[in-house]
């Protein structure tokens, strides 16, 4: 009789299975080692892509893996729900954005539900429900009774399409994250969040996440970016001022000959005479409309404008006139850089082009530098030379010489600076997070009482396409009274980034029917930290540093006992398809509902998982699909064709196999460790499954008339299908009860392989204590580093030397074990 795989029918039915029994509720569970695993939750955009399915096909698989290992496996998803497209959506289409956000969550709901992912429905939050935002409006009121929440006018990034403001972390290569439209420069009143409290402390910590990849962990450093210098005070010409500068390098301060101040200085226009006003102005008005990120690359022409003051250099009277300049950020220091043009390449170019004067202060070794000849600036080590007492020093040793110098003299102090700047979460816009304040003329800035929270988001607004919030347009949500005096006051329009939601978001997680209080400290202390976090690498400097801030916020007000919230993360890579990454601008989506319609979920998941490790770019292919049809056709098919045979087998007795039946299990055996390896150690699932495939080949074929070959069979299915229940868990359920089984695969344990069945052979190896001959054992052929400790606890000979020592040196060659050192 031919049973065909229809993976439609067997997919309906484990999904309403999983669904009717709660099968990955997740519940505290003492007995049980927790594992929290949890991949970035979604925007509801409508409509999930190849990305999505490929993102959660990988949590998934570790989820299930755990689960059978024995962990008490909290698999959370949610929504990242606030945002400007369910904004832009509700102008274009006449609608709403809580209609158009809610309508979008109920469709890609049942999109993730048909792929048979194992989340805890229960535990599903949407950061734009007010049982949500209500309890980040009081963590805001408490960071800004700590006064790590404070108001600040400054000049931001601002988005002329989007109509608000981005975060520094929001701007990317001079474009806005969201539309790529250009980002100038605004002047606001801003709310900020003070992220620079925490800048040593998330520093320090990126050295203690062995699970993060290097590149992530270098790229926060590197944001973060803390240098070690001085302040300078150069005194201002007929002035009682100074402009202060911080510079790392010190060591040229003999050399500054000029001023450079950003345009953006508060202190630029004080500084210009008046017969430069006009120019000064326009100048400025020109560099506001330029990028930061383009005006500080290496290739971009150095312009600047001379305010028609001057300062004097504090150590040798220098004259300096001072100049404001288009590569001078307020963003690092001070906003003010003594130029050294000689020691500087950018100081150089722009003394050039205005014909500035040079000095020349630190010499090569053998060479003499010439001012008058000089084609570029020289920025290496070298010997000091114009600097008074400091010349004929190593310019490593006058830095330290020169800031002592500095700070005892009163023209400086030695001084860290970071250039990270704090966060500001002020947005313009309607679909937010209201901030948690009214504004009283006789009062001032007074926040709103915990009693009076939450701070509903009104729903009957008029979305009119008009610039800026609607809701600083409505009157009933605006006019309130203020809770200090009780008189008429204003209350604030602007919203919350919405990066702010989804820093805490999988702490909410932990309890997210919690109504008492922000977190249920129980809880999250026995779930946090999440083990394993996976999502995409683009959110090194946004997401996963606001959240590791927020843990630490969170940490100090007393709600958590975590320091940061992700122990391991995985940055999967991008699904692409002819060349580049899926879009609808390119034409080359696939559309997951499709894809499942034709040829199944388990399918989709075995495709997206097979077809490149995980952290790779996925390329698609077609004819890749369609094998990974064909495969688990193969495994249906072998299955049912070998039930008659295994039907009354009973269990493999190891001592009585015959060489081929011995041969045979040895196969199964080296597959199951080799899948254990490759999703425990390394999460290289690609090559998990070609191993599968690789033993599917040596069971298809086999035929033997020797008396146990029925349990050998009947063994090796139950392996694949235990093996294969993690990548595609729906055919593997229906197969497992096909086979006889009662208990589900979710409810049953990973198998483990045993060692004597793959032993190919035994080899002598020699155990090393201190460099000394200590014993000879005889060990299986192809034994590994992982597997001493095992083998030290089952062998009287290696525990004598293993147990209580450190393993220092495993020898292996081509992955045989020849020789252990100890000691």
């Amino acid at each position: 009789m031919e049973h065909k795989y229809i993976p439609k029918d067997v997919e309906q039915k484990w999904q309403s299975a999983w669904e009717n029994e709660k099968t990955f509720k997740a519940t505290v569970d003492s007995g049980k080692q927790k594992y929290y695993l949890l991949e970035m939750f979604p925007y509801p955009s409508g409509r999930i892509h190849m990305g999505h399915v490929r993102n959660y096909s990988i949590g998934d698989v570790i989820g299930r893996f755990k689960r059978m290992r024995g962990f008490n496996v909290m698999h959370p998803m949610g929504w990242d729900a606030f945002g400007m497209p369910a904004e832009n959506a509700a102008i274009q289409n006449n609608s709403h954005p809580a209609t158009w956000t809610h309508e979008n969550i109920a469709y890609m709901r049942n999109q993730i539900k048909k792929l048979g992912f194992s989340y805890d429905w229960d535990r599903e939050l949407a950061t734009c429900d007010v049982g949500y935002y209500r309890w980040e409006q009081k963590l805001f009121l408490e960071m800004f009774a700590k006064g790590l929440a404070y108001k600040k006018t400054s000049f931001v990034n601002w988005c002329p399409k989007c109509e608000t403001v981005l975060a520094n972390e929001q701007v990317e290569d001079g474009c806005c994250w969201r539309c790529d439209s250009d980002v100038t420069q605004k002047e606001l009143d801003q709310w900020f969040f003070r992220i620079t409290d925490y800048a040593d402390e998330l520093l320090e910590n990126t050295y203690k996440l062995p699970g993060w990849p290097e590149r992530v962990l270098v790229m926060q450093r590197n944001w973060i970016g803390k240098s070690y210098g001085c302040e300078i005070d150069f005194p201002v010409e007929n002035s009682g001022e100074s402009i202060r500068v911080f510079t790392t390098r010190q060591d040229t301060v003999f050399g500054a000959t000029f001023m450079s101040l950003a345009p953006e200085h508060p202190r630029a226009l004080e500084l210009t005479t008046p017969d430069r006003r006009e120019t000064v102005i326009a100048f400025i008005d020109k560099i506001r409309k330029t990028d930061r990120i383009v005006r500080t690359a290496d290739d971009f022409e150095k312009e600047g404008v001379f305010t028609g003051s001057y300062c004097s250099n504090p150590l040798t009277g220098t004259r300096m006139p001072i100049f404001l300049a288009n590569f001078v950020l307020m963003d690092y220091g001070t906003g003010a850089v003594m130029a050294v043009p000689t020691h500087d390449q950018r100081d150089f170019e722009f003394a050039k082009k205005y014909d500035l004067p040079l000095t020349v202060v630190i010499q090569p070794s053998g060479v003499s530098l010439d001012p008058a000849s000089m084609t570029e600036a020289y920025t290496e080590a070298g010997v000091m030379t114009n600097s008074g007492q400091f010349d004929g020093l190593p310019s490593g040793d006058a830095k330290e010489a020169i800031a002592e110098f500095l700070q005892n003299q009163g023209h400086g102090s030695k001084t860290v600076n970071f250039r990270l700047r704090d966060w500001g979460i002020s947005r313009q816009r309607y679909w937010g997070n209201p901030i948690p304040v009214v504004y009283c003329d006789c009062c001032g800035v007074v926040p709103v009482p915990e009693k009076d929270l939450p701070v509903v988001l009104p729903k009957d607004v008029a979305f009119s396409g008009e610039g800026g919030s609607p809701l600083a347009r409505m009157e009933s949500f605006v006019n309130c009274s203020c809770p200090a005096c009780g008189k008429a006051a204003r209350r604030e329009t602007d919203t919350m980034d919405t990066f702010v939601q989804s820093s805490w978001y999988f702490l909410r997680y932990c309890c997210p029917d919690f109504k008492d209080g922000i977190l249920d400290r129980d809880a999250v202390d026995h779930w946090m930290s999440v083990d394993q976090y996976i999502g995409g690498i683009e959110h090194a400097v946004l997401h996963l540093l606001y959240a590791r801030f927020f843990t630490k916020v969170l940490r100090d007000l007393g709600h958590i006992s975590a320091d940061e919230p992700f122990v391991n993360l995985l940055t999967q890579g991008m699904v692409i398809k002819d060349g580049a990454k899926m879009s609808k601008s390119k034409g080359n989506v696939v559309d997951p509902d499709a894809l499942i319609s034709k040829y199944g979920a388990d399918t989709a998941r075995l495709f997206s998982l097979f077809a490149a490790p995980p952290e790779k770019d996925l390329d698609w292919n077609d004819q890749g699909v369609e094998g990974s049809f064909r495969f688990l056709s193969r495994i249906w098919k072998l299955v049912h064709d070998r039930l008659e045979l295994i039907k009354n087998a009973g269990q493999v007795d190891p001592g009585s196999l015959s060489a081929e039946e011995r041969n045979l299990r040895r196969a199964v055996h080296k597959t199951i460790r080799k899948v254990s390896e490759d999703i425990e150690e390394r999460f290289h699932f690609n090559t998990a499954i070609a191993s599968i495939m690789e033993l599917l080949n040596i069971l298809q074929p086999a035929e033997l008339s020797t008396p146990q070959f029925p349990a050998v069979m009947k063994e090796a299915l139950q392996s694949v299908i235990l093996l294969m229940a993690p990548f595609v868990p729906h055919i593997t359920e229906e197969l497992w009860q096909r086979l006889g089984n009662s208990t589900q695969l979710t409810q049953t344990s990973w198998p483990d392989y045993d060692r004597s069945a793959v032993v190919d052979e035994e080899i002598l190896a020699i155990v090393q204590v201190n460099g000394k001959l200590r014993s000879k054992i005889t060990v299986a052929a192809g034994i590994g580093e992982n597997e001493l400790k095992a083998l030290a606890l089952t062998d009287e000979k290696v525990a004598q030397f293993i147990l209580g020592q450190t393993v220092r040196k495993v020898i292996c060659v081509q992955g045989k074990l020849v020789n252990i050192v100890v000691g």
